[in-house]
């Protein structure tokens, strides 16, 4: 297939994909273009919206013991951390404290099925146990999947085209990052189609396959840095600006200090996972 060089013209072949299997079906597809009405600033999203829209928070600190997972202590620091912080950025935030996976999926169901049309974006932040692609409830772990899918554009259609925040501080997995030492300390309103997972934001605590770390007292590293940078710059920067900056904060200020053998002097760094297609800046 040819490549399209100024993505004015027709394409020369048909759009595939690479998977094993794909068979074309003649259909010809290209580039698609809004007509003329342009929004003041097409590569940022609205803000403008009689409210900012809700925070959906759940925070799991006790675990049945069948689930093999101890108390999560701080937790409860890092859900008042998180209230404070997006009530001042102008969010509804609501907290909801040891759900069952059941319960979970209810929640963020219910929270899907709401008429959005009157606000600007949604956010959700689970503060819980989990492994690779998956999160804990009180009784057991469910697939992230599960619950950020009931948020895509042909579910939840009155969040089309606005921004999907997940924060997620969890485990991805066992494995211990020791760091390395070194000698140095970076639209449109006319109608379209889009793909059902745009506008989607995945802000992980920790690397795919690694430990999350959390403090009994203060907190975990990634909400605390969280929150810290969206209180200082969360009326300024850009979302991916800021968070670079919580990158960096989890990346050079945090050590583990553990008597755990293995455990000490470890470290984090936070993932993030964007699918959106606008730059979003919250409204000052």
């Amino acid at each position: 297939m040819s490549d399209i060089g100024n993505g004015s013209r027709k394409p020369d072949g048909d759009d595939s994909v690479d998977a094993k299997g794909f068979e074309p079906k003649g259909s010809h597809s290209g580039p698609v273009h809004a007509n003329a009405k342009a929004l003041s600033d097409v590569f940022r999203y609205r803000t403008d919206y009689p409210k900012l829209g809700r925070c959906v928070i759940i925070n799991n600190k006790n675990f049945n013991p069948e689930t093999g997972m101890g108390d999560r202590a701080g937790t409860d620091v890092d859900a008042g951390k998180v209230v404070k912080v997006f009530r001042e950025l102008g969010f509804s935030p609501s907290v909801q404290t040891n759900r069952t996976v059941s319960q979970m999926r209810q929640i963020l169901t219910a929270a899907s099925k709401e008429d959005h049309s009157q606000s600007a974006m949604f956010v959700c932040v689970l503060l819980s146990h989990g492994d690779e692609d998956v999160i804990y409830g009180t009784d057991g772990c469910l697939e992230l999947k599960e619950l950020t899918r009931l948020f895509r554009g042909n579910q939840c259609k009155s969040l089309v085209g606005k921004p999907k925040l997940f924060f997620i501080q969890a485990c991805r997995g066992t494995e211990l990052d020791p760091g390395i030492e070194t000698d140095s300390s970076p639209d449109s309103e006319t109608a379209c189609k889009i793909p059902v997972e745009a506008d989607f934001l995945y802000a992980y605590s920790t690397a795919p396959g690694y430990y999350a770390w959390r403090n009994t007292a203060n907190g975990s590293w990634f909400i605390c840095a969280l929150c810290e940078m969206l209180e200082k710059y969360g009326r300024e920067l850009e979302i991916m600006q800021i968070m670079t900056r919580v990158n960096r904060k989890v990346a050079l200020e945090f050590q583990s200090s553990s008597n755990m053998p293995g455990f000490d002097a470890m470290k984090q760094i936070p993932c993030i996972m964007s699918m959106l297609t606008k730059e979003l800046y919250f409204p000052k």
